[in-house]
């Protein structure tokens, strides 16, 4: 993966719920333990969390019900006070941050969308996308131009005059997606923002959502507790337990190499055709023989299957640049999708 500089950091953060968390963190000589934390009445919400994001990435925050991963997104944007650690963003600690100063950077440098959509009901779609650039105090005329381009951009040119209330669930989901859009944000958090959608819609809005982001390129923190979701959008994923990170990765490394028990079973019922790329599972080198085509090494197993099983000959391997690197045959295709173990050509 190509080297992407820093936009927003955290650095052993921590979220204590209960009376004397900080009092009670200053005092502990190491890391406390979940059980220390319990013990001491406290709810460790956060314990010692260390991410990296880096710029133009989709960095998925995942795990199950209570594991921190919103209490995390919250103090990245200091939503929530985090009781201990730095954050820094574009390399400048946000908790030195004054409460003014956190405003203007909230205002005009992030932008955020949630599972409930929070559109204001007696405002249209247009004024609900100008919202956030009216509380700037951007002129009408200024605020209103720049969310056309935004309405039009998630495809709801012509509902400009609707109300919420005439919108489908997607399509309010949109105008929420346009409206944290309309300050040109330079990160983008959001949160669960398509888990209140029918399976058919959100599909639709997570289509939406790779196609906005190869045009714009956003800096992106987005939370789900879904596998699925998190390997057809993330560049990376990290994983969460009892607030703690357990592994940041990319999907494919999760499933080849999960750091624990844990992660194992996280990922232990996904599609390994879903997750392993071409590079992967090719063997290593150019063909040596005539070849029935050429694949990506970036390509999912599950894109190219049905082309590779069909061949009789196997199929070059480009990169980027379009050099051959290697070649698939239809044996290292069926072995994934079984799943038996195949990494780099390698049949075991």
């Amino acid at each position: 993966m190509q080297q992407r500089s820093v936009k927003l950091a955290c650095r052993d953060v921590w979220k204590l719920f209960g009376a004397g968390a900080e009092r009670f963190l200053k005092a502990q000589a190491g890391a406390p333990g979940l059980a220390a934390i319990q013990a001491a009445g406290l709810v460790g919400a956060v314990r010692a969390a260390n991410i990296e994001v880096g710029e133009g990435e989709i960095f998925v925050i995942m795990g199950l019900s209570g594991s921190g991963k919103s209490t995390l997104v919250r103090c990245l944007s200091r939503l929530i006070e985090p009781t201990a650690g730095e954050i820094l963003f574009e390399g400048r600690d946000l908790l030195r941050a004054s409460e003014q100063e956190m405003i203007r950077i909230r205002r005009h440098k992030m932008g955020m969308v949630f599972q409930h959509f929070a559109l204001l009901p007696h405002l249209t779609v247009l004024q609900n996308v100008a919202f956030p650039l009216e509380v700037q105090g951007v002129a009408r005329a200024k605020r209103e131009a720049r969310a056309r381009e935004v309405i039009e951009l998630v495809g709801l040119k012509g509902r400009e005059s609707y109300y919420p209330r005439e919108l489908s669930g997607g399509q309010q989901q949109r105008v929420g997606i346009a409206r944290s859009l309309a300050v040109e944000p330079e990160i983008w958090f959001l949160d669960e923002p398509f888990s209140a959608l029918d399976p058919l819609i959100r599909r639709e809005m997570q289509d939406e959502f790779l196609r906005l982001q190869s045009v714009l390129r956003k800096t992106i923190v987005f939370i789900t507790h879904d596998f699925d979701e998190a390997i057809r959008l993330a560049d990376r994923i990290a994983i969460m337990k009892d607030g703690a990170v357990i592994q940041v990765d990319t999907p494919e490394r999760l499933v080849l190499a999960p750091a624990d028990r844990y992660v194992a079973e996280f990922t232990r019922h996904i599609p390994r055709a879903k997750v392993l790329t071409v590079g992967a599972v090719m063997q290593a080198g150019a063909p040596a023989g005539e070849v029935a085509g050429q694949v990506a090494a970036s390509d999912r197993i599950e894109a190219v299957a049905d082309r590779v099983e069909a061949a009789a000959r196997p199929f070059a391997v480009v990169d980027g640049d379009g050099r051959i690197i290697g070649s698939l045959d239809r044996r290292a295709v069926i072995d994934t999708l079984i799943g038996r173990s195949v990494t780099n050509g390698e049949h075991r």
